[in-house]
């Protein structure tokens, strides 16, 4: 939601973080659409976690995609272990809503992830995401290996400059290694299946990833 308070837009230190907690959130044994686990381990799959903005129509995107083992949502890029949804939304976790993506690479390519988070936010508005306002809705890519971190950074350079040319500004997208990722609440798991005419705030800039560039 739309957020007046300046100390939403800025990510808190180590130091000035919430203390969260060591306990886990529970989490659904099964994917409510794919039925499969939500929780590792995930023999032979590899993950991604992508930050686009509210997780619900972010997850959605890619649970549709062939070759997505499990979605689920969560928070990450932060300091505070397995924090609640209202402490995230407070802005003093340095948390983003999170998309964790299971697939398998003999049928999905990393490449292809990349394209549609591209494709389907606009990541050149800093802290907020449509009218959805404050860190937690930052875009963000962290990466699990050397071979994504590189891929990740192609990509938003690639996407830099059909945007440029479309008259967009830049890219701010965190691109960083993946620190923990904490489930969300069991209610926030595949959200827009359980409720189909749910909120979705996403809203892509109408430019596209150029063809041809991340396989090239």
């Amino acid at each position: 939601m739309w957020s007046r308070d300046p100390r939403k837009l800025v990510l808190p230190s180590a130091a000035t973080a919430l203390p969260g907690r060591a306990e886990a959130m529970p989490v659904p044994s099964r994917h409510h659409v794919l039925g499969t686990p939500l929780a590792p381990p995930f023999p032979g799959m590899e993950r991604a976690v992508f930050g686009m903005g509210c997780f619900w129509g972010a997850e959605r995107l890619f649970w549709k995609l062939p070759g997505v083992h499990t979605t689920a949502v969560g928070y990450s890029g932060g300091h505070t272990p397995n924090p609640t949804y209202e402490e995230v939304c407070s802005g003093r976790t340095g948390h983003t809503e999170a998309v964790l993506v299971v697939f398998d690479p003999a049928r999905l390519n990393y490449d292809d992830l990349l394209r549609v988070f591209w494709e389907s936010h606009d990541p050149t508005q800093g802290m907020r995401q449509g009218n959805d306002t404050g860190t937690q809705y930052r875009s963000a890519i962290y990466t699990h290996d050397e071979r994504q971190r590189k891929a990740a950074e192609a990509s938003r350079d690639a996407f830099q400059g059909a945007l440029t040319t479309s008259g967009h500004g830049a890219i701010t997208t965190e691109i960083a290694p993946a620190l923990p990722f904490y489930y969300a609440e069991e209610y926030h798991q595949q959200y827009l299946s359980k409720n189909p005419g749910g909120y979705c705030g996403l809203g892509g800039t109408g430019v596209a990833c150029p063809v041809g560039v991340l396989h090239g």
